[in-house]
């Protein structure tokens, strides 16, 4: 059982100096005071003028490079998922200790309340992880048991180990916004739930970081954390050697939009309203679930106790457990986990327990919903990178298919959370990928997997650290291992000398301590070249250019114009029904809560009049469960000469994209050759483009 230490004993050169730190702290305060950095010294720019004292070391030497390469081309790693300020989350109890405090270190690096007095009291660490079910609650100075690669509860991102993590060659950093309300509402908490105002509090925060660094570098813009919303910009950032900071947002009912025994408790004016919002903070990526269903979309399922355990959590929140189908392709969602997980087995119903599931149903049956549709097309509308991660297989699938109809590049996997054999797509679009951090050997077999699509598509690759999201990290190696780091090491481009990094009392080395902290990526991405080589670190260095021009990709993105919008249109049947209307004009309409339905019978077709000849050469059809098996697109100058542009006898249903030869067309004519359904054939839009 592990207890608060006693007092340590005084004596030494680190006595010396706690005396010294105390003496300072005494004499100047307790917020950032002048301090004898390099930079006052040498003028050298990544030095701060100022520093807290006492503070974290950062233990590099070296200036960090800047400006591009022969090429023109940006360098430096990508940390495309990270939570900067996600102890501001879940009602601001769940991750314990700040990433910054103007009252000073002592004041940030400290636990929850409730962990005291041995961390008996941590529920979510004890139930996810950590040592033995306590823990020494103290950080500053001394860090007995946190952070660690197993402490999943515990601030990893204090600025100054955020700062290592750059001067190591970081240079483009993802945080993302998060918090659940549910877990919010199950743990000790000093504030509300609402996930959105949780949102809004964790922007503000990232803003207020930017300023304090920028206090100890003389002032607005002149720190090394740089906020940015556009490629552009970010693009200047790196250039000057700096540290190009992207929002994002990763939560499970954004906008309100939870549903409740499958109802929405959101509308679209609540999404429109929600995008706007995000996007005027400074947002510009995005997940549209996260971890339950919710409004939006089906997710990718959690494994294991965890798995269990979020399941529980969907019920609670939404009335309903996740449910499974047969997976309809080779793409299959996560197994669900079915591990005990009796504290929160403890919070259901009476009588209520988690389901069974077949084993070869590996499927949510729920996918990307109209509303998620609608908030897909509101991120594209805004020029926002969709996050693919989370998402159900049948929802990422469905979001592919649209982003792919309309030439969408913004569309990102970001942490291993997305079935691999989604890659080429997202590749073939334009995205980026990240890996999540995983051990070296692990990450460098994952990369292995992929690494021939990298080359055919000229991209680089990108970890996400995931730091203080709740995921698990690295374990130590040892220091007799073959891929032990040896301190000191050369940084990935040669420019920077690193050591062991240093805070408080503790030193902290890789070999034997795990990536228990955002300061010690650098050693990681040290480990993984003598691992595997230089050749996944070279692939790394390219993150920051590939992450780059996917964004400037997306904020140049051009919708085509939908040719068949408001077009006339005719059929060779409608379907009645008393109170809505199937009639063939439904189809093009714009709204994708209408549709057009024929006949139950096979040969059936939907025409549209352009109005006059266009070029044409792409049609996208948005189908209702009643599809076709087996159908033709067909075209014509004069709407009495047809010839077939495009068909297939393997239609899926879904969301179709047809291309072919651009030719010249009047009339666009969708002939049915045979159902998929005992039902008709029914589409909710068609769309028709030039290319």
């Amino acid at each position: 059982m592990t207890t608060r230490p006693s007092p340590r004993r005084s004596g030494g050169r680190s006595a010396l100096l706690a005396l010294f730190l105390a003496l300072a702290a005494l004499l100047f305060g307790s917020g950032p005071v002048p301090a004898a950095a390099a930079g006052a010294a040498t003028g050298a720019w990544w030095e701060p003028a100022s520093r807290p004292a006492p503070d974290s070391g950062i233990n590099v030497t070296g200036a960090p490079f800047t400006g591009t390469d022969t090429q023109g081309k940006v360098r430096g790693f990508v940390d495309a998922h990270n939570h900067l300020m996600s102890n501001e989350g879940f009602g601001g109890r769940l991750i314990c200790g700040k990433t910054f405090s103007t009252a000073g270190i002592a004041d940030a690096l400290k636990d929850c309340p409730e962990h005291y007095p041995d961390g008996r009291g941590a529920l979510f660490e004890n139930i996810t992880g950590g040592a033995d079910g306590t823990h020494d609650p103290v950080g500053w100075p001394s860090f007995k048991d946190w952070p660690a690669n197993n402490s999943l509860t515990h601030q990893q991102n204090y600025y100054a180990w955020v700062e290592r993590a750059w001067r190591g060659g970081q240079r483009v950093l993802v945080n993302d916004l998060v918090t659940n309300g549910l877990i919010c509402s199950i743990l000790p908490r000093d504030r509300g739930c609402d996930e959105m105002e949780s949102i809004r509090l964790q922007a503000k925060k990232t803003y207020e970081l930017q300023d304090y660094v920028d206090g100890m570098y003389g002032g607005p813009g002149k720190g090394w954390f740089r906020i940015v919303t556009d490629s552009a910009q970010a693009r200047s950032v790196i250039e000057q050697g700096k540290l190009a900071v992207v929002l994002g947002v990763e939560t499970s009912e954004p906008f309100g939009c939870k549903q409740i025994l499958d109802v929405a408790q959101c509308d679209k004016a609540d999404i429109d309203r929600g995008l706007d919002e995000l996007y005027g903070l400074g947002v510009r990526s995005m997940f549209l679930c996260h971890k339950f269903d919710n409004a939006l979309c089906g997710v990718r399922f959690d494994q294991g106790a965890i798995g269990t355990a979020v399941n529980i959590g969907q019920f609670l929140s939404t009335g309903t457990f996740w449910a499974t189908e047969r997976c309809t392709g080779p793409q299959h969602d996560n197994p669900i986990g079915l591990a005990a997980a009796p504290v929160m087995a403890s919070k259901l119903p009476a009588g209520v327990s988690v389901p069974s599931y077949a084993s070869d149903a590996k499927c949510n049956t729920r996918g990307l919903t109209r509303l998620g549709e609608h908030a897909l097309r509101g991120m594209i509308d805004r020029g926002m990178m969709l996050e693919l991660d989370h998402m159900s297989v049948k929802a990422a699938g469905r979001a592919l298919d649209i982003l792919e109809a309309e030439e969408y590049p913004g569309v990102l996997s970001t942490h291993s959370w997305m079935d691999l054999d989604w890659t080429e797509r997202l590749y073939r679009l334009g995205g980026f990928v990240a890996q999540y951090m995983h051990g070296a050997e692990g990450f460098i077999g994952e990369a292995g997997q992929k690494a021939d699509l990298r080359e055919k598509y000229g991209v680089g690759l990108g970890y996400g650290t995931d730091m203080n999201g709740v995921g698990g990290w690295p374990g130590p190696v040892g220091p007799d291992a073959p891929n032990a780091v040896k301190y000191p090491f050369r940084s990935a481009d040669g420019g920077a000398m690193i050591d062991r990094q240093v805070t408080g009392e503790r030193t902290w080395d890789l070999n034997t301590d795990g990536a228990a902290h955002n300061g010690l990526v650098p050693d990681w991405i040290e480990q993984i070249r003598l691992s595997g080589g230089q050749g996944v670190v070279d692939e790394l260095a390219d993150g920051a250019e590939s992450y780059l021009t996917t964004w400037k990709s997306t904020e140049k993105h051009e919708p085509g114009i939908n040719l068949a919008t408001g077009a006339a249109t005719s059929a060779s049947s409608s379907e009645w029904h008393p109170f809505t209307s199937y009639a063939p004009g439904r189809a093009v309409d714009g709204d994708a809560g209408t549709r057009w339905a024929s006949d139950w019978s096979d040969d059936q077709w939907l025409r549209m009049d352009l109005g006059a000849v266009h070029r044409v050469g792409k049609v996208t059809l948005d189908w209702e469960r009643a599809y076709a098996q087996e159908y033709r697109i067909e075209l014509s100058e004069n709407g009495t000469d047809w010839r077939t542009a495009w068909s297939t006898t393997a239609g899926d249903g879904g969301y179709d994209t047809a291309e072919f030869d651009s030719q010249p067309a009047r009339y666009v004519r969708i002939q049915g050759v045979r159902r998929a359904t005992q039902w008709g054939y029914s589409l909710h839009e068609v769309a028709v483009h030039r290319t």
